[in-house]
């Protein structure tokens, strides 16, 4: 792998990097904003949702999904920028997304208020479908954060960041989950974004233990990128796919009156060797 390169600073929160076309997308939680970042360093504000959390994805019909956490709504972009609603989501309170490659988008969402510094509950995973039907498809996870698909639409693996765990289901025909098992126990890993590249390896991001680690099914630990400062979320990308994108910032705590100070959000990119695949 070669040096880690900083591709942008000065933003807050960033999560939710996802490699498209020709540029990284990413979501700036602070600032309510979705960007979009080339690969020379320059960035737009391609969509504003005042949500966080504030996430995103395409689906193959080149849709950007965003997730509005406030509204419990599935937002979708417009060609012309505007938001319009995808789905209703029946409450507050989602993280993350994932699009498969059959147009299934997977949602999760924690069933505790961390920022208020409510005792956890367990979460879940629900299933949206192209026609806009939403369906709770898992449950029992401890803090549902980043989740992948591998290249065969088979497999859908969730970090489930407090059991320290990355957490795998078989993906049925009709986007339900069965099989579900622990894809790879992390120690004292604490997963939050991830991504899978061609060797069915898993990278993840970590914000307490400042690094972004690839790791084999089972716990196996491939590679890490060390890190100053926290590992929200990766993805792979680039020209070839060979890129890693890491988004990072100084983390301060859920419950801090400022959890990531203002300025600390970087996105950065290093070589990797083994390309993408599947999704994000």
């Amino acid at each position: 792998m070669s040096e880690v390169r900083t591709l942008l600073t000065g933003r807050g929160l960033v999560e939710s990097p996802r490699w498209h076309g020709d540029r990284l997308y990413f979501s700036d939680w602070t600032a309510g904003e979705v960007l979009a970042l080339d690969l020379d360093g320059r960035s737009e504000v391609v969509a504003q949702v005042r949500s966080l959390p504030l996430c995103t994805a395409w689906t193959p019909a080149e849709e950007l999904l965003i997730v509005s956490s406030r509204d419990g709504l599935l937002l979708r972009r417009e060609p012309d920028g505007t938001l319009v609603a995808y789905a209703d989501l029946g409450r507050p309170g989602w993280n993350d997304i994932l699009v498969d490659g059959r147009g299934n988008a997977y949602v999760n969402r924690v069933d505790f208020d961390p920022m208020a510094g409510e005792a956890s509950k367990p979460g879940f995973v629900h299933l949206v479908t192209p026609d806009g039907s939403v369906t709770q498809v898992a449950d029992d996870i401890a803090f549902p954060n980043g989740m992948a698909v591998t290249p065969d639409n088979s497999t859908l693996i969730v970090a489930d960041s407090y059991r320290h765990s990355l957490v795998a289901f078989d993906i049925e025909g009709d986007g339900s989950l069965s099989r579900r098992r622990v894809w790879a126990d992390l120690g004292e890993g604490t997963p939050d974004g991830i991504c899978i590249d061609a060797h069915q390896a898993v990278w993840y991001a970590d914000v307490p233990n400042r690094r972004c680690v690839r790791v084999a099914e089972g716990g196996k630990v491939l590679h890490t990128v060390e890190l100053d400062r926290g590992g929200f979320a990766c993805a792979l990308g680039g020209p070839d796919g060979t890129t890693l994108f890491v988004v990072t910032a100084q983390w301060q705590g859920m419950t801090a009156s400022e959890m990531v100070p203002a300025g600390t959000g970087q996105v950065l990119a290093v070589d990797v060797e083994v390309p993408g695949a599947g999704w994000p």
